[in-house]
């Protein structure tokens, strides 16, 4: 199916169309326009103009827009799912919950718009001051650049899209290139709803080009962006004197300590390894474990790895299905292959076709590998054997990322320890560093980047505070 840009609530089709490809099948399952940097000047000249126009529109009015989009994802839910297996290879039955969980964000954020106000203070407190009116507001930024990525390409683009329209705002969206129609679809929701904000809402497609003109044009007050650490570095250096919040990279580790449940522990760290073939930013890249259940462990690990279901992505049964493209698959069997060159054991997987890629499962790999210490985004997991949670700690946070941390133990010393002293933004206690519930502030640290998400948490990206004082 042809997808066309949004410039406003108009639909525009170009002269130059790219072709989708379904990572399993090999079919052709949509297209999408090429743009240029003048598609997104006009798109953020509209979204400029729209903002102005719409500033008296009620918050009443913008909950009843939400709404309306979340009445047609509900009825629509199987169409949406489709589409993402169709353009990312998701499995089916987690397409259908990236719609479900868009939904809850969508509604998540309404509850946090509902709230988001400012305060009153006393401006009397220190001796200098007096008695006043004074308190502060929150108000729109105005117009806000958003650039999403593949792996949750609806979801991610409602954890932005949401609390953005509903603070006030217009947006520009540049949604991945590898999956250009649900965006469409989504976007469409949006500018054709009765109670839109008109013309708040664009839709551009694009990569350098297109991206670089969002981000360091003088109109957007925001740029909102997920994805690779090299292209957020560029981002916050060109972008000039505006609100940034990067989502970047991750390399998601736990500890297995002596005191946990090594069976249920394993089944936890499958699933956090493999969920959507390993591409995920806090999907569990590297597990220590105490040497005193090491080897008990992979041997769980490795019987629970092969009793995955692993193909079709539109069986339903289906718990892995393909990478995004061939060349992800190829580049992770070459990460694999030069552990093992390296002396890593391969436990099992490994096997590549095409974008196939069995889930991997490696064991006595070292810190300089590059499996262990730069983020993979495949199915690869690697165990490695610690002496104790000291020296776990410290393999654990060496490394220039942050972003979800967990650790799987009976010890409440140990419990308080991985709190205080992982260097992340988001601990995990007895279950996998994957683990993200969409109502909570996500986002990390060092190189994994800025800011937060999490409906409540991005409101406040999307809002600047304006002080008031009544004498």
């Amino acid at each position: 199916m042809e997808t066309k840009i949004f410039l406003g609530d108009i639909e525009v089709s170009t002269t130059k169309v790219k072709e989708i490809k379904n990572p399993y099948s090999g079919e052709v399952v949509s297209t999408y326009p090429l743009c240029t940097a003048s598609d997104a000047k006009e798109a953020l000249k509209i979204a400029q103009k729209s903002f102005k126009a719409n500033k008296d529109i009620t918050l009443s009015q913008r909950i009843d827009w939400v709404e309306d989009v979340i009445v047609e994802l509900k009825k629509d839910t199987d169409k949406f799912a489709k589409i993402i297996t169709d353009e990312v290879g998701k499995p089916i039955k987690f397409a259908i919950i990236e719609v479900q969980r868009c939904i809850e964000t969508l509604r998540l954020s309404i509850a946090a718009a509902i709230n988001h106000d400012g305060e009153t203070y006393n401006s009397d407190a220190m001796p200098s001051g007096r008695k006043t009116i004074s308190y502060y507001k929150r108000v729109p930024i105005g117009v806000a650049s958003l650039i999403t990525p593949f792996n949750f390409p609806l979801n991610l683009i409602a954890h932005k899209l949401g609390p953005a329209l509903l603070a006030g705002n217009s947006i520009v969206l540049k949604p991945t290139p590898e999956a250009p129609r649900i965006a469409y679809e989504f976007i469409k929701l949006f500018t054709t709803s009765k109670y839109r904000s008109p013309n708040a809402v664009s839709l551009v497609y694009g990569d350098v080009e297109v991206g670089s003109e969002l981000v360091t044009n003088a109109i957007p007050r925001a740029v909102s962006f997920t994805g690779s650490v090299p292209v957020g570095e560029i981002i916050l250096k060109s972008a000039g004197i505006k609100k940034v919040s990067l989502e970047l990279g991750g390399n998601a580790a736990t500890f297995i300590d002596e005191s946990a449940d090594v069976a249920e522990a394993a089944k936890k760290c499958v699933l956090g390894a493999f969920i959507n073939s390993g591409q995920v930013c806090i999907s569990l890249q590297r597990i220590y474990a105490h040497k005193s259940i090491s080897e008990e462990f992979i041997q769980e690990l490795k019987k629970e790895t092969n009793a995955l279901i692993v193909g079709n992505p539109y069986d339903p049964n289906t718990f892995m299905g393909p990478l995004v493209t061939k060349e992800a698959a190829t580049r992770a069997k070459e990460w694999v292959d030069s552990a093992v060159s390296e002396g890593a054991v391969l436990e099992c997987g490994g096997e590549v076709d095409g974008a196939m890629f069995t889930p991997t499962l490696l064991s006595n790999v070292t810190d300089s590998m590059n499996i262990v210490c730069e983020e993979v985004f495949a199915p690869i997991v690697s165990v490695v054997e610690v002496d104790s949670f000291d020296e776990a700690l410290k393999k654990i946070n060496n490394s220039p990322y942050g972003l979800q941390y967990s650790i799987f133990t009976n010890s409440l010393i140990n419990t308080k320890r991985a709190i205080e002293e992982f260097e992340c933004g988001g601990v995990v206690i007895n279950d996998i560093p994957t683990l993200r519930f969409d109502i909570q502030p996500y986002g990390g640290s060092k190189l994994s980047g800025i800011g937060k998400e999490g409906p409540k948490y991005a409101l406040e990206e999307f809002t600047e505070i304006k002080s008031v004082v009544i004498c």
